[in-house]
Protein backbone atom coordinates (compact mmCIF):
# COMPACT_ATOMS: atom_id res chain seq x y z
CA UNK A 1 0.00 0.00 0.00
CA UNK A 2 1.56 3.24 -0.64
CA UNK A 3 1.93 5.21 1.87
CA UNK A 4 0.40 9.05 2.21
CA UNK A 5 2.89 12.09 2.42
CA UNK A 6 2.86 14.08 4.96
CA UNK A 7 5.22 17.00 4.47
CA UNK A 8 4.05 18.97 7.37
CA UNK A 9 2.97 17.79 10.75
CA UNK A 10 2.51 19.55 14.15
CA UNK A 11 2.60 18.66 17.39
CA UNK A 12 1.74 20.14 20.80
CA UNK A 13 3.61 18.83 23.55
CA UNK A 14 6.77 18.04 21.65
CA UNK A 15 9.37 18.89 24.62
CA UNK A 16 9.18 15.67 26.15
CA UNK A 17 7.38 12.07 27.01
CA UNK A 18 5.24 10.76 23.75
CA UNK A 19 4.94 14.27 21.84
CA UNK A 20 8.90 13.89 21.41
CA UNK A 21 8.80 10.45 20.01
CA UNK A 22 5.93 11.30 18.19
CA UNK A 23 7.92 13.95 16.67
CA UNK A 24 10.84 12.25 15.72
CA UNK A 25 8.96 9.44 14.32
CA UNK A 26 7.14 12.00 11.87
CA UNK A 27 10.63 13.08 11.28
CA UNK A 28 12.04 9.92 10.59
CA UNK A 29 9.03 9.48 7.94
CA UNK A 30 10.30 12.60 5.86
CA UNK A 31 8.15 15.04 7.71
CA UNK A 32 9.03 18.48 8.17
CA UNK A 33 7.90 18.60 11.80
CA UNK A 34 6.99 21.80 14.07
CA UNK A 35 7.38 21.25 17.75
CA UNK A 36 4.80 23.13 20.11
CA UNK A 37 5.59 23.42 24.06
CA UNK A 38 6.15 26.14 26.96
CA UNK A 39 10.08 24.97 27.43
CA UNK A 40 12.17 26.30 25.28
CA UNK A 41 15.12 24.69 25.83
CA UNK A 42 13.43 21.33 26.05
CA UNK A 43 12.11 22.77 22.40
CA UNK A 44 15.68 23.42 21.41
CA UNK A 45 17.06 19.84 22.66
CA UNK A 46 14.37 18.15 20.93
CA UNK A 47 15.04 20.41 17.27
CA UNK A 48 18.47 18.90 17.86
CA UNK A 49 17.59 15.34 18.13
CA UNK A 50 15.69 15.89 15.15
CA UNK A 51 18.26 17.18 13.05
CA UNK A 52 20.77 14.66 13.98
CA UNK A 53 18.47 11.91 12.83
CA UNK A 54 18.18 13.41 9.30
CA UNK A 55 15.10 15.82 9.93
CA UNK A 56 13.74 19.06 9.64
CA UNK A 57 11.99 20.40 12.71
CA UNK A 58 10.75 23.92 14.28
CA UNK A 59 10.12 25.07 17.34
CA UNK A 60 7.70 27.52 18.50
CA UNK A 61 7.55 28.01 22.40
CA UNK A 62 3.61 28.58 23.38
CA UNK A 63 1.31 27.37 26.15
CA UNK A 64 -1.60 26.08 24.68
CA UNK A 65 -3.78 27.35 26.72
CA UNK A 66 -3.62 30.40 24.90
CA UNK A 67 -5.36 30.57 21.97
CA UNK A 68 -4.06 33.64 20.40
CA UNK A 69 -0.58 31.69 20.90
CA UNK A 70 -1.44 28.80 18.70
CA UNK A 71 -3.57 30.67 16.12
CA UNK A 72 -0.13 32.64 15.23
CA UNK A 73 1.95 29.62 16.33
CA UNK A 74 0.11 27.85 12.65
CA UNK A 75 0.37 30.75 10.88
CA UNK A 76 3.84 30.76 11.35
CA UNK A 77 4.21 27.09 10.48
CA UNK A 78 2.44 27.26 7.38
CA UNK A 79 4.92 31.02 6.12
CA UNK A 80 7.85 28.90 7.24
CA UNK A 81 7.17 25.18 6.71
CA UNK A 82 4.38 25.37 3.98
CA UNK A 83 1.01 23.63 4.50
CA UNK A 84 -0.27 21.89 7.60
CA UNK A 85 -0.94 18.05 6.32
CA UNK A 86 -0.89 16.61 10.34
CA UNK A 87 -1.70 18.04 13.30
CA UNK A 88 -1.27 16.12 17.02
CA UNK A 89 -3.22 17.42 19.32
CA UNK A 90 -0.97 15.69 22.83
CA UNK A 91 0.01 18.34 25.44
CA UNK A 92 -0.97 17.79 28.66
CA UNK A 93 -1.06 18.31 33.06
CA UNK A 94 -1.77 16.61 35.16
CA UNK A 95 -2.04 16.38 38.98
CA UNK A 96 -2.32 13.68 41.64
CA UNK A 97 -4.52 14.52 44.53
CA UNK A 98 -8.12 13.83 45.86
CA UNK A 99 -10.58 16.17 44.53
CA UNK A 100 -11.41 17.66 47.91
CA UNK A 101 -7.56 18.97 48.45
CA UNK A 102 -7.56 20.54 45.03
CA UNK A 103 -8.19 24.10 44.05
CA UNK A 104 -10.50 25.98 41.64
CA UNK A 105 -7.30 27.13 39.69
CA UNK A 106 -5.91 23.92 39.95
CA UNK A 107 -9.10 22.66 38.21
CA UNK A 108 -8.79 25.51 35.53
CA UNK A 109 -5.08 25.14 34.47
CA UNK A 110 -5.48 21.34 33.98
CA UNK A 111 -8.60 22.06 32.09
CA UNK A 112 -7.24 24.98 30.17
CA UNK A 113 -3.98 22.85 28.80
CA UNK A 114 -5.39 19.18 28.65
CA UNK A 115 -8.90 20.07 27.29
CA UNK A 116 -8.68 23.82 25.75
CA UNK A 117 -5.35 23.09 24.34
CA UNK A 118 -6.86 20.90 22.16
CA UNK A 119 -9.84 22.66 21.11
CA UNK A 120 -7.64 25.79 20.79
CA UNK A 121 -5.06 23.29 18.42
CA UNK A 122 -8.01 21.73 16.47
CA UNK A 123 -9.66 25.20 15.33
CA UNK A 124 -5.76 26.38 14.35
CA UNK A 125 -5.70 23.41 11.98
CA UNK A 126 -9.52 23.36 10.65
CA UNK A 127 -8.58 27.24 9.63
CA UNK A 128 -6.49 26.00 7.28
CA UNK A 129 -7.65 22.19 6.46
CA UNK A 130 -10.85 22.96 5.25
CA UNK A 131 -9.69 25.83 2.63
CA UNK A 132 -7.84 22.97 1.28
CA UNK A 133 -10.06 19.88 2.09
CA UNK A 134 -7.58 18.32 3.19
CA UNK A 135 -5.76 16.89 6.87
CA UNK A 136 -5.64 15.08 9.42
CA UNK A 137 -5.87 15.91 13.53
CA UNK A 138 -4.30 13.22 15.77
CA UNK A 139 -6.25 13.69 19.54
CA UNK A 140 -3.79 11.96 22.02
CA UNK A 141 -6.21 10.48 24.67
CA UNK A 142 -5.88 7.66 26.58
CA UNK A 143 -8.14 4.97 28.39
CA UNK A 144 -8.85 7.74 30.92
CA UNK A 145 -11.36 9.33 28.18
CA UNK A 146 -13.53 6.66 29.29
CA UNK A 147 -12.98 5.48 32.76
CA UNK A 148 -12.37 7.81 35.73
CA UNK A 149 -9.94 6.99 38.58
CA UNK A 150 -9.19 8.81 42.01
CA UNK A 151 -6.46 10.93 42.01
CA UNK A 152 -6.79 12.30 39.09
CA UNK A 153 -10.38 13.76 38.54
CA UNK A 154 -9.06 16.73 36.38
CA UNK A 155 -7.12 15.08 33.84
CA UNK A 156 -10.01 12.49 33.78
CA UNK A 157 -12.15 14.82 33.17
CA UNK A 158 -10.31 16.71 30.70
CA UNK A 159 -9.87 13.46 28.75
CA UNK A 160 -13.47 12.77 28.57
CA UNK A 161 -14.00 16.58 27.19
CA UNK A 162 -11.69 16.19 24.74
CA UNK A 163 -13.58 12.71 23.29
CA UNK A 164 -16.87 14.67 23.44
CA UNK A 165 -15.49 17.30 21.75
CA UNK A 166 -14.05 15.56 18.94
CA UNK A 167 -16.67 13.10 18.20
CA UNK A 168 -19.21 16.76 17.60
CA UNK A 169 -16.02 17.94 15.27
CA UNK A 170 -16.27 14.68 13.35
CA UNK A 171 -20.22 14.85 12.95
CA UNK A 172 -19.78 18.26 12.04
CA UNK A 173 -17.04 17.29 9.00
CA UNK A 174 -19.42 14.48 7.99
CA UNK A 175 -22.12 16.70 7.29
CA UNK A 176 -19.73 19.32 5.05
CA UNK A 177 -18.76 15.54 3.43
CA UNK A 178 -14.83 16.76 4.26
CA UNK A 179 -12.26 14.59 3.74
CA UNK A 180 -10.77 15.81 6.75
CA UNK A 181 -9.51 13.02 8.49
CA UNK A 182 -10.08 13.33 12.57
CA UNK A 183 -8.93 11.04 15.00
CA UNK A 184 -8.43 9.96 18.57
CA UNK A 185 -5.28 7.77 19.57
CA UNK A 186 -6.71 6.12 23.42
CA UNK A 187 -3.67 5.01 25.00
CA UNK A 188 -2.65 2.84 28.17
CA UNK A 189 0.01 3.84 30.99
CA UNK A 190 3.06 5.16 29.29
CA UNK A 191 6.97 5.89 30.54
CA UNK A 192 7.13 9.61 30.20
CA UNK A 193 8.39 12.15 32.58
CA UNK A 194 5.24 13.59 33.62
CA UNK A 195 5.52 11.53 36.67
CA UNK A 196 8.68 13.38 37.86
CA UNK A 197 6.85 16.75 37.46
CA UNK A 198 3.44 16.19 38.29
CA UNK A 199 2.28 18.41 41.20
CA UNK A 200 0.99 16.15 43.87
CA UNK A 201 -0.41 15.36 47.14
CA UNK A 202 0.68 11.47 47.39
CA UNK A 203 2.88 9.91 50.09
CA UNK A 204 4.73 8.70 47.70
CA UNK A 205 6.43 9.37 44.05
CA UNK A 206 3.37 9.01 40.91
CA UNK A 207 3.99 6.25 38.64
CA UNK A 208 1.67 5.42 35.76
CA UNK A 209 -0.52 2.15 36.56
CA UNK A 210 1.20 -1.25 35.33
CA UNK A 211 1.85 -2.47 33.04
CA UNK A 212 3.71 0.48 31.44
CA UNK A 213 4.50 0.85 27.47
CA UNK A 214 7.69 2.70 26.39
CA UNK A 215 6.46 6.65 24.26
CA UNK A 216 7.91 5.22 21.00
CA UNK A 217 5.23 2.68 20.85
CA UNK A 218 2.58 5.83 21.23
CA UNK A 219 4.92 7.75 18.29
CA UNK A 220 4.17 4.77 16.00
CA UNK A 221 0.76 4.53 16.70
CA UNK A 222 -0.01 8.08 16.23
CA UNK A 223 1.59 8.06 12.95
CA UNK A 224 -0.32 5.22 11.68
CA UNK A 225 -3.26 6.86 13.29
CA UNK A 226 -2.49 10.09 10.97
CA UNK A 227 -2.46 7.96 7.51
CA UNK A 228 -5.67 5.56 8.58
CA UNK A 229 -9.17 6.46 8.37
CA UNK A 230 -9.59 4.97 12.10
CA UNK A 231 -12.42 6.74 14.72
CA UNK A 232 -10.04 5.82 17.22
CA UNK A 233 -7.10 3.51 18.10
CA UNK A 234 -6.43 1.98 21.28
CA UNK A 235 -2.95 0.91 22.17
CA UNK A 236 -2.03 -1.25 25.00
CA UNK A 237 -3.80 -3.97 26.10
CA UNK A 238 -4.66 -2.35 29.73
CA UNK A 239 -6.70 0.50 27.46
CA UNK A 240 -8.36 -2.08 25.27
CA UNK A 241 -9.80 -3.73 28.55
CA UNK A 242 -10.21 -0.50 30.77
CA UNK A 243 -12.51 0.89 27.92
CA UNK A 244 -14.98 -2.11 27.08
CA UNK A 245 -14.91 -3.26 30.73
CA UNK A 246 -16.06 -0.40 31.89
CA UNK A 247 -18.94 -0.22 29.12
CA UNK A 248 -19.97 -3.54 29.84
CA UNK A 249 -19.45 -4.02 33.76
CA UNK A 250 -19.45 -0.12 35.08
CA UNK A 251 -19.81 -0.82 39.02
CA UNK A 252 -17.40 -3.57 38.88
CA UNK A 253 -15.09 -1.08 36.92
CA UNK A 254 -15.40 1.36 40.01
CA UNK A 255 -14.86 -1.32 42.59
CA UNK A 256 -11.81 -2.16 40.71
CA UNK A 257 -10.61 1.62 40.45
CA UNK A 258 -10.99 1.59 44.35
CA UNK A 259 -9.54 -0.71 45.37
CA UNK A 260 -6.11 -0.71 42.69
CA UNK A 261 -6.35 3.20 42.17
CA UNK A 262 -4.78 4.67 45.13
CA UNK A 263 -1.96 2.11 45.50
CA UNK A 264 -1.32 1.53 42.01
CA UNK A 265 -0.38 4.94 41.06
CA UNK A 266 1.97 5.48 44.14
CA UNK A 267 5.55 3.90 43.36
CA UNK A 268 7.05 2.91 46.65
CA UNK A 269 10.07 1.91 45.06
CA UNK A 270 11.93 5.27 45.27
CA UNK A 271 12.50 7.40 48.26
CA UNK A 272 9.21 9.87 49.66
CA UNK A 273 8.58 12.93 47.15
CA UNK A 274 10.52 15.82 48.35
CA UNK A 275 7.20 18.81 49.50
CA UNK A 276 9.56 21.93 47.97
CA UNK A 277 9.87 20.17 44.45
CA UNK A 278 8.71 22.37 41.11
CA UNK A 279 5.67 21.10 39.27
CA UNK A 280 4.63 21.95 35.49
CA UNK A 281 1.29 22.77 36.58
CA UNK A 282 2.09 26.55 35.84
CA UNK A 283 5.21 26.79 34.50
CA UNK A 284 7.80 24.36 32.64
CA UNK A 285 10.33 22.35 35.39
CA UNK A 286 13.86 22.80 34.42
CA UNK A 287 15.92 19.97 33.60
CA UNK A 288 17.01 17.87 30.21
CA UNK A 289 13.47 16.14 30.05
CA UNK A 290 13.51 13.85 27.02
CA UNK A 291 10.97 11.44 25.84
CA UNK A 292 11.68 8.54 28.57
CA UNK A 293 10.60 8.90 32.11
CA UNK A 294 12.54 6.54 35.03
CA UNK A 295 10.57 3.58 34.37
CA UNK A 296 12.40 2.24 31.52
CA UNK A 297 14.05 -0.89 33.49
CA UNK A 298 9.73 -1.45 33.78
CA UNK A 299 8.57 -0.79 30.54
CA UNK A 300 7.98 -2.39 26.92
CA UNK A 301 8.09 -1.49 23.49
CA UNK A 302 5.73 -3.74 22.01
CA UNK A 303 2.08 -4.48 22.05
CA UNK A 304 0.01 -7.46 20.90
CA UNK A 305 -3.24 -6.30 20.76
CA UNK A 306 -1.63 -2.78 19.10
CA UNK A 307 -0.14 -4.94 16.42
CA UNK A 308 -3.58 -7.06 16.26
CA UNK A 309 -5.54 -3.80 16.31
CA UNK A 310 -3.74 -2.26 12.97
CA UNK A 311 -3.21 -5.52 11.28
CA UNK A 312 -6.91 -6.81 12.36
CA UNK A 313 -8.88 -6.49 8.49
CA UNK A 314 -6.07 -8.75 7.08
CA UNK A 315 -6.01 -11.03 10.20
CA UNK A 316 -9.77 -11.20 9.71
CA UNK A 317 -9.70 -12.20 5.86
CA UNK A 318 -7.38 -14.66 7.00
CA UNK A 319 -9.37 -16.23 9.97
CA UNK A 320 -12.31 -16.19 7.53
CA UNK A 321 -10.48 -18.20 4.69
CA UNK A 322 -9.14 -20.51 7.51
CA UNK A 323 -12.88 -20.82 8.25
CA UNK A 324 -14.11 -21.52 5.35
CA UNK A 325 -11.00 -24.26 4.03
CA UNK A 326 -11.62 -25.71 7.36
CA UNK A 327 -15.35 -25.81 6.71
CA UNK A 328 -14.72 -27.03 3.09
CA UNK A 329 -12.70 -29.96 4.67
CA UNK A 330 -15.49 -30.94 6.68
CA UNK A 331 -18.30 -30.67 3.81
CA UNK A 332 -16.10 -33.25 1.54
CA UNK A 333 -15.31 -36.05 4.24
Amino acid sequence: MTKTPMRVVVVSGASAGVGRAAALAFAKEGAAVALLARSADRLQAAVEEITAAGGKALAIPVDVADAEQITQAAARVEEELGPIDVWVNNAMVTLFSRAVEMSPEEYRRVTEVSYLGTVHGTLAALKYMRARQRGAIVQVGSALAYRGIPLQSAYCAAKFAVRGFTDSVRVELMYERSPIHLTMVQLAAFNTPQFQWARHRLSAQPQPLPPIFQPELAAKAIVWAARHKRRELYVGFPALKTIVGNKLFPNLADRMAARQGFAGQMDLSVPPPNAQRDDNLFTPVAGDFASHGRFDARATDWSLQYWLSIYRAPLTGLSAMICLALLSVWLID
